[in-house]
């Protein structure tokens, strides 16, 4: 998954630079002869100086404090059900009411047991399993077993050689649940070290709960990682590209926001049920342990290319005039239409991942979705440039110790520009 996006980045970026040019080049002014009926062609005095974008960012930039804090407070409250966030996977019990398979499986449930499917194996591994100490050993942990009620018919048996055993046990609930992967852990940490401690038995806990244990385990053991590794690079690249210490904060910070009220409204919507039957969306116990990360990967690197199309437009104008609330107010209202427009896309193609019946990819649609939205109206409309008209000239701050640094340009070099345009 991961080498597949960056490879669909890569070749994005090798046509956007060699053949949308030689298209451009072919087709010259004949790129403008066809247009969709019933919508006007927008000049481009147009769409830079007039219209809705001009309105609203010269009302969020007539109280920046006040505009600020409400968007701030609201997405801050939106991200405060994301602590209660419970990572698992989706089993049959979040498939739709009618499905075969959860049929089947509220069957074996009720007349058996739901653990048929995927029993959980315990595997013995020690140079003689007929010693007393190891066979005292899995008589106690056998017990264990029984004893909890998450767990049913157990059973152990013995390889040919004498040196492997298998203790294997049914789960009473649903395989996939946040009681079994509790009832798992608890396997692993208090019944084996409780029945195998002094002896020299390796034990191994397998099957299909158990794999899920580990995947959600691991997953939560990286994503610290790589949270830390994206927003560092991310950091030191917007603190070349625009020679300022306080952008790259900033747009880290409003990315974390984004990010941080999209999981919020997810928790609340699908593990706490509410307003989910509006949108037709399963109610589930844990949301997907796969997408917090997915969906901070996409939407950090979707955001992170609108918040550099809109500040490099904001630093251009700033370079040439010099006046910070002239160049926040040119670069959200010249490309404030473009941005909504790229984002109202990706957001119907998320939202069409929503419309299905399975609750991961309704999670991951009305997630994405749902970021991709604030991202493109309370973060780029309102917090931007509230915060660069609070800031003032202290948005282009670099210490001087950080002189050294060098200075790359995204669209070459301002001071010719500049004297061109004069």
């Amino acid at each position: 998954l991961g080498l597949g996006a960056i490879s669909v980045a890569v070749v994005a970026v090798l046509a956007a630079l060699t053949l949308l040019p030689a298209l451009l080049s072919v087709l010259g002014d004949r790129i403008d002869a066809l247009r969709i009926p019933f919508l006007p062609r927008l000049r481009l005095h147009e769409r830079t100086s007039a219209g809705a974008w001009n309105f609203i960012v010269r009302m969020v930039m007539r109280q920046p404090l006040i505009s600020l804090s409400v968007s701030c407070s609201l997405l801050i409250a939106a991200a405060v059900p994301a602590f209660t966030l419970q990572s698992g996977i989706s089993g049959v019990s979040t498939l739709p009411a009618g499905n075969e398979q959860r049929r089947a499986f509220e069957i074996l449930q009720e007349d058996f047991s739901a653990g048929l499917v995927s029993p959980v194996e315990v595997v013995v591994d020690t140079p003689d399993v007929s010693s007393p100490a190891v066979m005292a050993a899995i008589s106690t942990l056998t017990g264990l077993i029984e004893d909890d009620a998450m767990f049913d018919s157990v059973s152990a048996t013995t390889n040919e050689t004498g040196d492997l055993a298998l203790v294997s046990t049914l789960l009473t609930i649903d395989p996939r649940s946040p009681e079994a992967y509790d009832a798992i852990r608890r396997l692993r940490s208090d019944y084996i070290p409780a029945a195998f401690g002094g002896t020299e038995a390796n034990v191994l806990v397998t099957g299909l709960t158990a794999e899920e244990v580990d995947l959600i385990d691991v997953i939560t053991l990286y994503t610290p990682i790589v949270f830390s590794v994206v927003l560092g690079l991310s950091f030191v690249l917007l603190l070349l590209v625009f020679r300022s210490i306080v952008v790259p904060v900033k747009a880290i910070l409003m990315n974390l926001l984004s990010v941080g009220a999209a999981y919020g409204l997810l928790v609340v919507v699908f593990q706490h049920g509410i307003g989910n039957e509006i949108f037709g969306f399963q109610q589930t116990r844990t949301i997907e342990a796969w997408l917090p990360l997915f969906l901070f990967a996409i939407m950090f690197g979707l955001s992170m290319d609108y918040h550099v199309f809109l500040l490099s437009r904001i630093r251009e104008r700033y370079g040439l005039t010099g006046s910070n609330r002239e160049s926040v107010a040119f670069g959200v209202r010249s490309t404030g239409s473009i941005i909504t427009g790229a984002a109202l896309i990706m957001v119907a193609v998320f939202m069409g991942m929503a419309l299905g019946d399975r609750a991961p990819l309704q999670q991951a649609g009305c997630g994405l979705g749902v970021a991709g939205i604030i991202d493109a109206t309370l973060i780029r409309s309102v917090i931007v440039p509230a915060s660069m008209a609070v800031l003032g000239r202290f948005n282009w701050y670099l210490p001087s110790w950080l002189e050294w640094l060098p200075e790359i340009r995204i669209e070459g070099d301002l001071k010719s520009e500049g004297e061109g345009v004069k």
